[in-house]
């Protein structure tokens, strides 16, 4: 968190003061500082920070506001409110205006820096796993149809997904959960979801129900196994996957989770794998 630009709300010197000594102590570049809500709109737009700590109470306005004010200039700057006030309702109120962390007056340095670390390792984590999850699920297909069939695929189309799309016949869909919230999906003819099964299987499928067993089992390994590549190159992701939901028929349409994915085709030997997958943000879960 070393460097972190930060910004600090209070009308009082002294808070300024204490909370400032205690950041910079712990690496943090302090770049400005408000009491009001116009000083705050202004040293944002100057400063740009990464993080704001935010008192409730300030003249002519609260924290809510401010921090509303905060987010229409840039929604991905993060705020910790620092207040002698702390009930139920407040804390409530703080979560609904995407307040990322609370933490009472008088302040304690290890639980503020503890907040700080918590709310700026979130951003880290996620732009980390940006960078890497399409890869490492590719690899993990690749991996899973290879040990199960003895048979590669070759990628041949990649692009990102924001709309519903219409299943080719077959689609198997695993939730993920965890530091951060995700889907991966595998869609394949249901000819090819047959022939995916004898390879598997070493016989021909005895029917629908065992085809649909077997691809629910094969997506979840892909899945279980991506995501376990993903925790051991940082436990605090703690990803863990969903049991599968399958859907098959001629007229299934894929509905967008919310949040963008990514269409990835590839090529089999039993014919072609479409992989769907995408992360979000999500809340930050308070301590």
């Amino acid at each position: 968190m070393a460097g972190t630009k930060v910004v600090i709300v209070d009308d009082s010197p002294f808070s300024i003061a204490f909370i400032k000594g205690i950041l910079v102590r712990n690496g943090l570049e302090v770049v400005g500082e408000a009491g009001t809500l116009e000083e705050v709109k202004q040293v944002i737009q100057e400063t740009k920070p990464q993080l704001v700590t935010m008192d409730m109470t300030l003249p002519g306005t609260d924290g809510l506001e401010c921090t509303r004010a905060i987010h229409e200039i840039d929604r991905n700057i993060k705020v910790i409110v620092i207040s002698s006030m702390m009930d139920d309702e407040i804390v409530k109120e703080a979560k609904e205006n995407k307040v990322s962390a609370y933490v009472q007056k008088p302040i304690d340095e290890e639980e503020l820096m503890t907040a700080v670390n918590r709310v700026m390792s979130s951003e880290e984590l996620f732009r980390f796993l940006s960078s890497e999850y399409i890869k490492i699920f590719k690899e993990a297909l690749l991996d899973g149809t290879n040990k199960l069939t003895k048979s590669l695929i070759q990628y041949k189309d990649e692009h990102v997904c924001s709309k519903e799309f219409q299943s080719e016949g077959l689609a198997v869909i695993v939730g993920i959960i965890g530091k951060f919230s995700g889907r991966m999906l595998i869609d394949v003819k249901m000819e090819t979801a047959y022939k995916l099964t004898a390879s598997i299987m070493k016989r021909e499928a005895s029917g629908i129900d065992e085809v649909l067993a077997v691809l629910g089992e094969f997506t979840n390994i892909v899945s279980g196994n991506a995501c376990s590549i993903i925790n051991r190159m940082n436990k605090a992701y703690g990803l863990r996957v969903a049991p599968p939901t399958i859907m098959h028929g001629e007229s299934i349409h894929i509905t967008a989770p919310g949040y963008t994915t990514t269409n990835i085709l590839a090529d089999s030997d039993f014919g072609e794998i479409l992989l769907n997958i995408g992360f979000q943000r999500g809340d930050d879960q308070w301590m």
